[in-house]
């Protein structure tokens, strides 16, 4: 599916100049830092351009989910469809968050920084948020983990290519 979407952006967004593909691609769910890194060589971008544009774009949708996620969550859980989304997220969260439960904000960072689907910044922000993990140590130790998973992508990918 990873592959089909990257297919598809790339398709659909190659308009971008390479650093702003980077930064979007990597700023979506899903994807994120493991789908906007691998296409720097391909994009003619060094090892430092897409780490940094990679972990820019991953960045970017954090403070906004940490702020606005539980305000607009309640809201729209009165939606019957929201409510179904919602139990859905949660329990999918709840089953890789183990780690998290366990350390609290340092369980942010080991969470965040394996780059295996579904554990990403989108979800350690979702389980911080479960968790009542302070915004202040939410904020760093996600951002820690994005930092790591970014070095740890970059160094694999640009050891291939």
């Amino acid at each position: 599916m990873k592959e089909r979407l990257q297919e598809f952006m790339l398709e659909n967004f190659s308009f971008l100049p390479p650093e702003l593909f980077i930064v979007f691609i990597s700023a979506l769910p899903i994807l994120e830092l493991r789908g906007g890194i691998p296409l720097g060589p391909l994009l003619g971008l060094s090892y430092g351009e897409a780490l940094f544009y990679g972990i820019l774009g991953n960045l970017l949708p954090i403070i906004p989910i940490l702020v606005l996620f539980r305000p607009i969550s309640k809201w729209m859980l009165r939606f019957k469809l929201y409510k179904r989304f919602y139990d859905w997220l949660y329990n999918r969260t709840m089953k890789k968050s183990d780690k998290v439960e366990k350390f609290g904000a340092l369980g942010l960072i080991l969470f965040t920084a394996v780059p295996l689907p579904t554990t990403g910044a989108y979800s350690a922000c979702l389980a911080s948020i479960l968790f009542f993990i302070p915004f202040r140590y939410a904020l760093i130790a996600i951002s820690t983990g994005v930092v790591i998973a970014g070095l740890l992508i970059s160094t694999i990918v640009y050891s291939i290519f």
